[in-house]
């Protein structure tokens, strides 16, 4: 179920070439926003392919495009197998406890302190992101009580600055990931433009955690999967 808010003006949507942050922006567009501006950040992280696909993605939804090089970042967040390239991208199921390694602390608060910034400087009256149900086990910056804590503190840290009306959302809160690509099917979504693996290659692994959870939920939603894995085989469920 969509988690209701009002209808955007001019949405900043964090953005990282992957399915979700991508079906949120075709979501928001087929739900009358009037301007989409999709924010990119490099913060040093080793799948940062994700980032070419925003070019591409931002010329089908004929909206804005804004690609960040925050590299510099990445002293401040290692510890993580997203940015450390010696350690190994764990594989296995997406809620495994294994998946831990792959947490960047903070990130998110760090996401969306920017994407305010960008929305406060463009006038935007919105900025959204993608966290599903799928992420609460593993992220805490995905869960519902970080989204109410946060908007909390960018209303008080922007009082006065914002324009009227400005919300934080994630529509996609409650749903899961098979939920998000049946909808994305529904949206005409170029799944294969989209992507997901964590592991940095040249082609999707098919066995790190985001990779097999994209896997599943096509499955789940019955729905083919045009990703092109170096690994293809189907995961049970």
């Amino acid at each position: 179920m969509i988690t209701t808010q009002r209808q955007a003006g001019h949405a900043i949507v964090v953005s990282s070439g992957g399915l979700d942050s991508t079906t949120l922006a075709y979501w928001l567009q087929a739900n009358g926003t009037g301007r989409l501006t999709l924010l990119g950040i490099d913060y040093g992280q080793r799948h940062r392919v994700e980032l070419s696909r925003l070019t591409t993605l931002a010329q089908a939804l004929d909206a804005e495009c804004v690609i960040l090089d925050l590299r510099r970042l990445r002293p401040v967040l290692s510890g993580t197998a997203l940015i450390d390239e010696q350690a190994t991208v764990p594989a296995g199921h997406y809620t495994d406890g294994s998946m831990r390694a792959t947490v960047v602390p903070n990130r998110n608060a760090l996401l969306l302190d920017i994407a305010v910034a960008l929305a406060i400087s463009v006038k935007a009256d919105t900025v959204a992101f993608g966290a599903h149900a799928g992420d609460h086990p593993i992220y805490p910056d995905c869960r519902p009580s970080f989204l109410y804590a946060y908007r909390r503190m960018a209303a008080v840290a922007n009082e006065g600055l914002t324009v009227s009306g400005f919300q934080v959302i994630a529509p996609f809160m409650d749903m899961t990931k098979a939920d998000i690509v049946r909808l994305g099917a529904d949206l005409g979504v170029p799944f294969a433009d989209t992507w997901s693996c964590y592991a940095g290659g040249a082609r999707h692994c098919g066995r790190c955690g985001t990779c097999t959870e994209r896997k599943e939920a096509f499955v789940l939603a019955r729905v083919p999967d045009p990703t092109d894995y170096e690994s293809p085989e189907t995961p049970c469920t």
